[in-house]
């Protein structure tokens, strides 16, 4: 209307006509704070989680070279690159299927997300499929972000015969350059790692620094699991590229299986 403005900054001379109904200001600040209200993150918790599970369910899912430990609820090690997570609860509800129908215990398994926002938000996903959750993560150079702390949980875990789920690269990166975690946890424990790849035909991949899969319904899913990899109390620092590459075969194959 003609001799009518709203503006959301102060005008030369005072106040805009009708500054009583000026709209308000919506920053970005603004927008972090609404997103990050409890309401708001668990109707996204919850949405995410109801998305991803019927995703996974309308997926035909191929698995190879399933280790005794997919079956037995053995302890041990499974990990996968970080942009692969979105895919990781198929290897768990396929795991509990198995155990189920041989009539085994379900096991236990936890995964180790990190402690900022998303992390936390990741991980409340998870919890939703039945993993438990240990909070810190590697950070680059060897350092730790609540890292003993998550240290001592991941072993109380596989002390007490469950099994855990690394992302090796997480949460930051590089992409697929394994820090030292996953192989000093699985000195400190005597468990084995069983690097894990996991792919699916129908999905969409973000343009974050891991290039993260996420999953879409009705595709062909493969999950593929390497040859357990032991590592030794001593001299544990030197089984990191090994790892690495066993990482990187078991994606390459579940890349291939999904062509």
């Amino acid at each position: 209307m003609p001799g009518i403005r709203a503006s959301c900054a102060s005008e030369p001379g005072g106040d805009p006509p009708f500054a009583a109904i000026r709209p308000p200001c919506y920053r970005p600040a603004m927008i972090k704070q609404v997103l990050r209200h409890d309401w708001v993150v668990a109707g996204g918790v919850w949405a995410g989680t109801v998305a991803l599970r019927g995703v996974l369910r309308s997926t035909a899912w191929t698995l190879e070279g399933l280790p005794p430990a997919f079956q037995d609820a053995s302890p041990a090690i499974f990990a996968f690159w970080h942009e692969r997570l979105p895919l990781m609860p198929a290897l768990w509800t396929h795991a509990l299927a198995a155990r189920r129908a041989q009539g085994s215990a379900p096991g236990r398994m936890a995964v180790l997300v990190s402690r900022n926002h998303d992390g936390r938000l990741i991980g409340q996903v998870m919890r939703a499929f039945g993993v438990d959750l240990a909070y810190g993560s590697s950070a680059k150079g060897g350092s730790q972000k609540g890292g003993s702390a998550a240290l001592r949980a991941l072993l109380a875990v596989l002390a007490g015969g469950g099994q855990v789920v690394i992302t090796p690269d997480g949460p930051r990166g590089p992409r697929r350059v394994a820090h030292p975690g996953v192989a000093q946890l699985a000195a400190l424990a005597g468990v084995p790692v069983i690097p894990c790849g996991a792919q699916v035909t129908r999905r969409r991949t973000l343009s974050s620094w891991d290039r993260m899969v996420l999953p879409l319904p009705f595709g062909r899913g493969a999950i593929v699991c390497g040859a357990p990899i032991a590592v030794p109390r001593m001299g544990w620092a030197a089984t990191l590229p090994g790892i690495a590459q066993a990482l990187d075969t078991a994606a390459d194959r579940a890349d291939a299986l999904c062509r």
